[in-house]
């Protein structure tokens, strides 16, 4: 029933004389005219005091508050709000330097809205609301901010110093799945409903950077710590603890892959990491001597399993923070050659954090760049990175250490685990941090990474870090999840977190095989199964690695599994063609190697919710198992569209099953279900113990007939940066399906010590032939190539 109150007419001057005194007052609260921006009220409408062209977009003026519309591409526009007119520019190192040189637009404006276009996007500010709309070139809706206050501004005092707790609304249509924003344990995959905070932690990743099924994406520009919360299904909401306005990037697709390249055109682009990188990493907590590493190193040699790198995990120190080695290690350049003589790379924990017993602590303290009340270095100075490179790493890599594990990187404050978000309460270097809380990994890596680069470019940087930050994929890290439980549920959690990681644009990731934090007997046959699960899992991620805190960790210490193990550990390494030339392709062309469904499959919405597949690289899907016992799980095999059939291959049998339905795939413990898109060009090559030992092959082209096909081999020297100039090969692959013929094309580029031919073992998959991790025994053609173009009919 309809309810009203009757005030009377003495009742009504003094309820309006009283929201005229509560508007007032908010008003001078929030130190701006404008009554739009206060929470909960939604009238009178912003008065619109003018709108301006510029050379780069429009400007506003809605009461008190500023408004700059940047057209930056075709693609990309970039929105900056203030709740008073400024000209501050806050430092925004995750951003490139030219990265918004502009594009053609036209600009209209009449009595309702101001509208500007380029060739993919319509931006429009509705005059009497002074939300902003954004629309494909056809104007199909993709993205609005809220009719009702879509902007807040909330004055705040924070280490001292003026700012604001900034929000901006947004209204998400009914049906589209939102990705990305870094890495969470919560096991979501489609944050639709959900509350992310945005705060840097162990096991928990901040990048305010997110993805729509719309084709759309958000780059949410601060390093303050950040709420997005859409618990209401109407309403999805930005929220910042400190800034002087709201500031983000709009990016539109609208495939994933589109919008991937944006963000990184924005960043930074990933370089190519060392071939040896892409191998199996061997490490736990810990080793306590390189004799141990040693002798680790030589039994799997002995053994021959393949292999490419041995890991010094921490307390390797006398005092954590410099470079000297405690008593059990002896002559560590002479180790390190035993290993580099056997092809091993190494790799060694450092931190940020340090003692304060460390003479590169006393170094930073007597200048001042210590963060107050932490054992943490302040990485926003560049001051201070160059002090903990000429003081930690760089005296390291001299030695003959290969890459560095920056562990700690969010900072930690100190042991045990006191690193949520530390930053918000501090001044840095750079400014405030509770405006920079999240952005201590990308500047404590990339100082790293820059020094790496002008002592040589002769050896590839390769970092393996905790957490990451909008920019980070420019600077040859890798992230692993962090310190997660070994159990199906943690497993379970990692592989939704390591999608969205991949959908935040940042395409390096991977987990400590196994589990870090024991929970069960590690003899036992139920933690046993669980790690060759996780192996396998492990097989298909970008970086392939094992870690845990636990006595032993290698191979043989799984008996009841050890020949499951060596099996995926040797198919790891006849994928290596396969990989590395994808390797190539995230760095030329932004592309992604762990690939979410919804990357390929954006048209098939029930690929939206599915955090336990995804495909790695074009061809192949994979469906790790995530439960205890099971023999079998449940598949969605995707199709393109609804009015395009996709086929898929079962990669052990070789059985033919159309896409577009669910089956129930077979999952014995030796194997999971894994399978290949029709018209997949599979390159893979001979059996090896490490990534270097056959570079040059052969190589068995498996062809999965049934639809037009291509991929690019690639190839180069594997570890420098010669490739940056020119020192690389790529060989184009195309498979027709109608006339049934391979054309290898003429190779492209050159470099040293480059194969002057290949040999290519051509086999086209059907039941039984062509199919699992061994080399098939009869090819259907060999042909020896050259460089120059080649076609091959097959019947």
């Amino acid at each position: 029933m309809k309810r009203s109150r009757n005030f009377g007419s003495t009742g009504i001057k003094k309820y309006m004389l009283s929201m005229r005194n509560l508007l007032v007052a908010l008003t001078f609260t929030a130190t701006a005219n404008a009554i739009a921006q206060i929470p909960g009220q939604s009238f009178p409408t912003p008065p619109v005091a003018t709108i301006t062209q510029t050379a780069t977009g429009f400007d506003a003026s809605l009461g008190s508050e500023t408004l700059r519309v940047t057209v930056c591409a075709d693609t990309i526009v970039h929105i900056v709000t203030r709740p008073q007119s400024s000209d501050a520019k806050p430092a925004q190192p995750w951003l490139l330097d030219n990265a918004r040189p502009g594009a053609h637009f036209d600009f209209t404006q009449d009595a309702k809205r101001a509208t500007l276009k380029t060739a993919a996007i319509t931006v429009s500010l509705a005059l009497d609301k002074g939300n902003l709309t954004f629309a494909t070139a056809a104007g199909k809706t993709f993205l609005r901010e809220g009719n009702s206050v879509p902007r807040t501004y909330t004055p705040v005092t924070l280490n001292g110093q003026q700012t604001y707790h900034i929000t901006d609304r947004f209204s998400p249509d009914q049906t589209e799945a939102i990705y990305g924003l870094g890495q969470h344990q919560s096991g979501l995959f489609n944050y639709r409903g959900a509350t992310v905070e945005l705060g840097q932690n162990n096991t928990d990743i901040a990048i305010p950077m997110l993805v729509s099924t719309n084709g759309y994406g958000v780059m949410w520009n601060t390093a303050s710590l950040t709420t997005m919360d859409n618990r209401f299904p109407l309403e999805l909401k930005l929220d910042s603890i400190a800034a002087d306005g709201i500031d983000y990037f709009v990016l539109y697709g609208p495939e994933f892959d589109a919008v991937v390249h944006d963000y990184r055109s924005l960043t930074g682009h990933a370089p190519m990491l060392p071939r040896w990188s892409y191998g199996f990493i061997q490490s736990k907590d810990r080793y306590t001597s390189l004799d141990e590493i040693n002798d680790i190193a030589a039994r799997y040699r002995a053994e021959h399993i393949p292999i490419d790198t041995m890991v010094q995990d921490w307390f390797w120190w006398k005092n954590e923070g410099d470079p000297v080695f405690n008593a059990n290690y002896h002559d560590v350049p002479a180790d390190l050659a035993k290993l580099h003589a056997q092809h091993f790379h190494t790799m060694i924990s450092t931190w940020g954090m340090m003692d304060p017993a460390a003479e590169t602590y006393k170094k930073l303290d007597a200048e001042h760049l210590l963060l107050a009340n932490a054992h943490v270095y302040d990485a926003s100075s560049p001051h201070a990175r160059d002090i903990y490179w000429q003081n930690l790493d760089g005296p390291l890599l001299a030695q003959g250490w290969d890459s560095f594990w920056l562990d700690s990187a969010e900072p930690e404050e100190y042991y045990p685990h006191l690193g949520d978000a530390i930053l918000t309460t501090r001044t840095l270097a750079i400014g405030n941090g509770a405006a920079y809380t999240n952005i201590y990994p990308l500047l404590h890596n990339e100082g790293i990474q820059q020094n790496w680069r002008k002592t040589t470019d002769q050896k590839r940087v390769f970092l393996l870090t905790r957490s990451a930050f909008l920019g980070s994929q420019r600077v040859g890290g890798t992230v692993w999840s962090g310190d997660v439980y070994s159990s199906f549920w943690g497993l379970m959690h990692q592989v939704a977190g390591g999608l969205n990681y991949a959908l935040s644009g940042l395409p390096y990731w991977t987990t400590d095989i196994g589990g870090y934090w024991p929970t069960m007997d590690l003899n036992s046959p139920e933690y046993q199964e669980l790690y060759l699960r996780w192996f396998q899992f492990g097989t298909f991620n970008p970086v392939f690695r094992s870690h845990g805190h636990r006595p032993h960790n290698e191979m043989w210490t799984y008996p009841l599994v050890e020949p499951a193990l060596i099996n995926f550990d040797k198919l790891r390494y006849r994928m290596m063609p396969y990989i590395y030339s994808l390797a190539w392709q995230v760095s030329s062309t932004d592309y992604t190697l762990m690939r979410p469904l919804p990357m390929d499959f954006r048209s098939d919405p029930i690929t939206w919710n599915d955090a336990t597949q995804f495909m790695f690289g074009p061809a192949l899907m994979v469906n790790p198992v995530l439960e205890a016992g099971a023999t079998s799980r449940r598949v969605y095999l995707p199709r393109v569209s609804l009015d395009k059939p996709t086929t898929w291959y079962d990669f052990w049998t070789g059985e033919k099953l159309p896409g577009g339905k669910h089956i129930e795939a077979p999952a014995p413990l030796e194997r999971i279900p894994l399978y290949i898109r029709a018209g997949s060009i599979l390159p893979l090559g001979p059996e090896e113990e490490y990534a270097d030992e056959k570079p040059n092959g052969p190589i068995e082209l498996r062809i999965y007939p049934g639809a037009d096909g291509s991929f690019t081999l690639y190839s180069d020297e594997g570890d420098n940066y010669n490739y940056e100039r020119g020192a690389h090969a790529t060989t184009t692959l195309t498979w027709s399906d109608a006339d049934r013929t391979l054309t290898i094309a003429t190779r492209q580029g050159t470099y040293p010590n480059m194969p002057r031919q290949t040999t290519f073992h051509i086999i086209l998959v059907r039941p039984t032939h062509g199919t699992g991790e061994s080399e098939t025994a009869i090819t259907d053609k060999t042909v020896t190539y050259t460089g120059s173009r080649i076609e091959i009919t097959m019947k």
